[in-house]
């Protein structure tokens, strides 16, 4: 069940790889706050930690830089997460090989989401990567 009115909430969080655990959970707690189903809510947590590790992964940045999560949902029961980064370079979906370890992260995002896609950081350097999940009925 959602509000009619649109819920919005942003962590900012160190450029490290623990902030990926940090986000889920901040993520998780959130959603469950909201009343997001709990398909959607594990769904949106797998997805943003993906977004998210391919932030601290790949987006080399300068020292002091931070990640940034957020959490939209809308009176129409979409939610929208976003992953923003200080570095420009887009995310590409990967081919891994059937034994590779990783890069299925936004093959990943691109089966289970609703739509996503990536842009420039708005106000400032960098991108931001998104997907949405519809609302289940």
């Amino acid at each position: 069940m959602t509000s009619a009115i649109p819920q919005d909430i942003e962590w900012r969080l160190p450029h490290r790889p623990r902030s990926v655990g940090r986000a889920r959970t901040l993520l998780g707690e959130q959603l469950h706050y909201w009343k997001v189903p709990d398909e959607t809510a594990a769904t949106a947590v797998l997805l943003l930690s993906e977004l998210l590790t391919n932030a601290v992964r790949h987006a080399t940045t300068p020292p002091g830089r931070e990640v940034s999560a957020r959490a939209i949902l809308r009176a129409c029961g979409t939610l929208r997460i976003e992953v923003s980064d200080a570095n420009t370079a887009r995310p590409e979906p990967q081919h891994p090989t059937p034994d590779a370890e990783s890069g299925r992260g936004l093959t990943l995002v691109a089966a289970l989401a609703t739509a996503w896609d990536t842009g420039p950081r708005p106000y400032g350097i960098g991108k931001t990567v998104w997907f949405e999940l519809a609302p289940t009925p």
